[in-house]
């Protein structure tokens, strides 16, 4: 594990990534690329696992990419710059790909790069404070590789506006585009990103893996007579499961289900 990343494990449930170069406003560089991706392909083949929650210390979230990264990609060829953004383009799906939902913990500042990792959460919690901004065009730039989450995540109409002005929003202007889904306080930031991954463990864990990739595979899909009939297969294979027959066992007797601690 690099120094770039931490992970800590609070139970076999539940996992913490954190962005840990706060002295740079936890920017990117091939390090911490290189990091987030074999973090995050470990941890998708962890069958205990239940929910990651990804945050990063200091006072900025992420700031996008690294002023001396920068610099070194002044002089690349365009195959140094398409091999360079592909493993950032790489790292992003790996996250998105994660099988179990994350958590992201918004404390800061969340600019380019950083966007991209926001939008890649399952759900996303800002303080108030947080400031977001797609400053690549302000460098002559685009945000391609993040571009994919962040279309998802905020919309194309406002995707739109704030790509091509690099204009930077608030906390309450992401909340009401539905990139965030709550806001805390920097006090009670915490208390609320650990009750959703109570909430998270307390449910179905091959439930709440079926659910995330049920979104991710119906989103935007003409409802046609194949995706009725795979939706309908779907519930049929998990009611017939084991921990489906758990699951309403344990509703229909008032007990609870064997998957709680």
């Amino acid at each position: 594990m690099s120094d770039v990343i931490e992970l800590t494990r609070p139970s076999a449930h539940v996992a913490r990534v954190w962005l840990n170069r706060p002295e740079v406003r936890n920017a990117f560089n091939d390090e911490v690329i290189a990091a987030l991706t074999r973090t995050f392909e470990a941890l998708a083949q962890d069958p205990d696992l239940r929910v990651v929650v990804l945050g990063a210390h200091g006072k900025a979230f992420c700031a996008g990419a690294d002023l001396h990264w920068m610099k070194a990609m002044a002089g690349y060829s365009w195959e140094e710059n398409r091999a360079d953004a592909q493993r950032l383009a790489d790292m992003l799906w790996t996250l998105d790909q994660c099988p179990v939902p994350i958590v992201g913990r918004i404390q800061g500042d969340c600019y380019a790069g950083g966007m991209g990792l926001a939008a890649v959460c399952d759900v996303l919690v800002a303080v108030e404070g947080a400031t977001f901004c797609l400053s690549e065009a302000r460098l002559g730039l685009l945000p391609a590789t993040i571009s994919p989450y962040v279309v998802r995540a905020m919309g194309a109409q406002s995707a739109r506006r704030y790509m091509v002005t690099a204009e930077r929003f608030g906390a309450a202007q992401a909340h009401a585009l539905g990139m965030v889904h709550e806001l805390a306080t920097p006090d009670t930031l915490d208390a609320r990103v650990d009750e959703l991954v109570a909430t998270l463990v307390a449910n179905g864990p091959a439930a709440v893996r079926a659910c995330k990739a049920l979104v991710r595979d119906v989103a935007g899909q003409p409802i046609t007579a194949e995706l009725r009939g795979e939706t309908a297969r779907r519930i049929a294979d998990i009611r017939a499961s084991e921990e489906g027959r758990e699951g309403l066992a344990s509703f229909l007797n008032k007990r609870p289900p064997h998957w709680l601690p």
